[in-house]
């Protein structure tokens, strides 16, 4: 109803003003809708944006294909107020099971998230690419689109020749009930000790990746055995996130399929291409003054070439590509975008993110300083299952486990993702854990509320009518959700989500305080049980948009 509205406004409102983008967009607090389109006009009638304002709300208050819309000009703006009919169907919109979703889409999208190397297990400074990434994907299947979730796996490079390295001369064996990609961690963390002790180690290692770009059966084969088995414990974590992909794509495969020695003869051809010791791209023209070099010395292929290999695939088999790097990456993201343009290709729409830490500080893989993801979904949990038992004593240790279980995921998804991704931020557990405050458990905990008012309130017949402050602003609320999906997946922001749905339940516990639902009776009664209804189902359905479990207990 909301996107139907909103079209229908912009209709009346292009052809009240003759202008093609009549600026409207949701009006907070305010107004449902509003334009700031008096801005434009004022440069062309040079009037007062105020004035044009006035005449326009003045011209659309009249058509009656507004019905109980109300509008009015506030300064230059043309506000836009869904009257009680509107508020009504929205309300009756969601209560259905699947609220919020959108016509489907023809446009294959691929996202790429997480995509971190196989030498060890994802740490805190992995999970914020994660959480983003798994967000955004469930935003876009909400939005109608097909999607197919990529993990890159990189099989090829330094550190994993490392890693095959010391399999091969450190005779470590794996513990009794030790994950893989920690395991894997501990032989990367003891080679790199080796290396530091014997510089001469340097030369096996680069002789190791001239043979895995040559196609050297066994080498593709050790390399391969090292990096499956790390990325079967990147697996369980990732589960353990809520987070899935749909294909793990091989770096190597696009050396042996051809694609790499394809990618670089047409790079050879470009006038920005240079070949002396190293083929390099020369991207000043494009604002970068570092060489984009594509081939070392020794005639092996680097990262950056496999990446263009890589994603010329995803741009001839999917309509739109998405990449979420952290910010460390921005300059060879940056350069691989110029040069993909400059082959005629497709680039890919990235989304760069700042780092999410620890007090404790930064972290590394190679110097074994780094508190994994599985750690801190132990440590949260721990905490989660202690704040359950104080709160819920009675219930059976295994409840309390489950509940504790969904309730870290839920600190951890959203103390993360609800900060938007320019911005560092660091995970504080205390605040993350807060029942009480804007956390993933306080949105969570309203949802169980509303399921707990309906229990008590057993049968009623669903009725919509609201006057009071409070349930009018909640029913304007709910019909913005299908606008949050929407603007989420086309700004690819996805703490936009995030904040609809903590604005969602502060809005419902100021209802529950201030308007008695089971308290009150006939019409009001019911009108406002199928209000809670609206609100879980939409709590329901933006959680699990967010990975988050909506628990009907706490």
């Amino acid at each position: 109803m909301f996107q139907e509205k909103y079209q229908q406004i912009e209709r009346m409102l292009r052809a009240c003003t003759g202008e093609e983008d009549v600026l409207l967009t949701t009006g907070g607090d305010h107004a449902d809708l509003a334009s700031t389109v008096a801005f434009r006009l004022a440069k062309r009638e040079k009037r007062a944006p105020a004035l044009i304002a006035a005449d326009i709300a003045g011209k659309l208050s009249e058509n009656p294909e507004l019905g109980d819309i109300q509008v009015e000009a506030t300064g230059p703006y043309v506000n836009f107020r869904f009257g009680p009919s509107l508020l009504s169907e929205v309300v009756r919109e969601a209560v259905r099971p699947g609220y919020g979703s959108l016509p489907h889409r023809s446009g294959r999208v691929v996202l790429e998230h997480t995509s971190a190397n196989p030498n060890g297990p994802l740490h805190v400074g992995h999970i914020r690419n994660t959480v983003i990434g798994d967000t955004l994907a469930r935003a876009f299947r909400k939005a109608g689109y097909p999607l197919e979730v990529q993990y890159y796996l990189n099989d090829m490079g330094r550190q994993i020749a490392i890693v095959s390295w010391g399999f091969d001369h450190l005779g470590l064996a794996r513990e009794e009930g030790e994950k893989e990609d920690h395991y894997v961690a501990r032989v990367y963390i003891a080679a790199n000790q080796e290396l530091q002790k014997d510089p001469e180690i340097t030369k096996e290692i680069d002789h190791l990746m001239q043979k895995v770009e040559r196609g050297d059966a066994e080498t593709v084969a050790k390399f391969r055995k090292a990096v499956s088995l790390c990325a079967e414990g990147i697996k369980a974590t990732l589960a353990g996130l809520n987070a899935h992909h749909d294909r793990f794509v091989w770096e190597s495969d696009f050396v042996r399929i051809g694609d790499v020695d394809r990618i670089m003869e047409r790079v050879r051809r470009l006038s920005q291409a240079h070949e002396d010791e190293t083929l390099w791209v020369d991207l000043t023209e494009q604002g970068f003054e570092k060489k984009y070099i594509l081939r070392r010395s020794d005639g092996t292929s680097v990262y950056s070439t496999r990446d263009l290999a890589y994603h010329t695939w995803k741009g001839r088999n999917y309509d739109r590509m998405i990449d979420v790097l952290g910010a460390d990456h921005k300059l060879i993201g940056a350069q691989l975008q110029a040069t993909l343009k400059l082959l005629g290709e497709q680039p890919p729409e990235i989304v760069f993110f700042e780092f999410v830490s620890l007090p404790e500080g930064s972290m590394s893989t190679r110097a074994g300083k780094f508190v994994s993801a599985d750690a801190l979904l132990e440590e949260v949990a721990a905490k989660a299952f202690d704040e359950v038992t104080t709160r819920r004593p009675e219930l059976p240790l295994e409840e309390r486990c489950a509940i504790a279980k969904s309730v870290a995921i839920a600190a951890i998804r959203y103390d993360i993702v609800k900060v938007s991704p320019e911005k560092s931020t660091v995970f504080n557990w205390k605040e993350a854990l807060d029942f009480e405050r804007q956390s993933g458990p306080y949105i969570q905990y309203a949802h169980a509320r509303a399921c707990s008012i309906l229990e008590k309130a057993g049968e009623f017949e669903q009725t919509y009518r609201y006057e009071t402050d409070h349930e009018v602003a909640l029913a304007r609320h709910l019909a913005r959700f299908p606008a949050a999906i929407e603007q989420t997946i086309e700004e690819l922001r996805p703490h936009l989500l995030a904040s609809y749905a903590r604005e969602l339940a502060d809005l419902f516990n100021a209802f529950y305080h201030y308007d008695p639902v089971l308290k009150s009776e006939g019409e009001t009664r019911s009108s406002r049980l199928t209000l809670v209804e609206a609100v879980r189902n939409t709590l329901q359905e933006s959680l699990a948009t967010l990975g988050i479990d909506a628990l009907r207990s706490m």
